[in-house]
């Protein structure tokens, strides 16, 4: 275990950090920090993170489905699942805060970068072992914990959202940490062979560029 305790460290410091700071450079992060970021751009983050969370509530229980006979796994996916299935509600709630109207998430549609995303995480959590599985996760739960920091800052300053708007970017701030922290466990008790650590390293490498992407996608989308 101390073995892959280094092996997290490192996965870390040499993938996934570096993609949170490319993420933070991007101009949508560039524009929302300096309060030029469009109210549909705004909007465009709202419907696709709205249609992801449905996904991934829909994927944590085929999770638990296909992990019931091992309890660790099985209680982790439960606690995710539990954690996740009032983020669709938030991110429309946020939606509704910057002009959206409850037909735009009927008639949402993903577009093509982060219907990649989502169709990776789905793959990780289907098809992929614990280890795989749990690192994009991994990445995926750094990456929100930094960017909705920025998020809450920028709205309050820049937008003058109030807590109530706001609610999906605090809650995810602060409970990613810990999903980050459950994630980097269970990718240290299953990455136990040379294999699983390479297919580890590969999972959060491409979903750190799938990441990126679904931002730049919701940018152009939503011009």
């Amino acid at each position: 275990m101390v073995e892959n305790r280094s092996f997290i460290d490192a996965l870390v410091r040499e993938i996934i950090q570096p993609g949170v700071e490319e993420l933070m450079n991007s101009r949508y992060f560039a524009e929302l920090r300096a309060g030029k970021l469009s109210a549909k751009r705004l909007q465009g983050f709202a419907l696709q993170h709205y249609i992801h969370n449905i996904a991934i509530c829909k994927g944590f229980a085929l999770c638990m489905v296909k992990n019931a006979h091992q309890s660790d796994l099985y209680d982790h996916f439960a606690h995710q699942f539990s954690e996740e299935k009032d983020h669709p509600a938030l991110a429309k709630k946020f939606g509704l805060a910057v002009g959206l109207k409850e037909e735009d998430f009927q008639n949402a549609l993903p577009v093509f970068e982060s219907l990649a995303h989502t169709g990776a995480v789905l793959r990780s959590m289907l098809l992929a072992s614990p280890a795989e599985n749990r690192a994009g996760a991994l990445v995926n739960e750094t990456m929100v914990c930094r960017y909705a920091e920025e998020f809450d800052i920028a709205l309050e300053k820049h937008y003058g959202l109030g807590e109530a708007a706001r609610e999906f970017f605090i809650i995810h701030s602060k409970v990613d940490k810990e999903h980050t922290a459950l994630a980097a466990e269970v990718v240290a008790r299953y990455a136990d062979s040379e294999r699983s650590r390479f297919l580890v390293r590969e999972s959060a490498r491409s979903m750190v560029r799938f990441k990126i992407a679904k931002f730049e996608g919701i940018y152009k989308a939503y011009a």
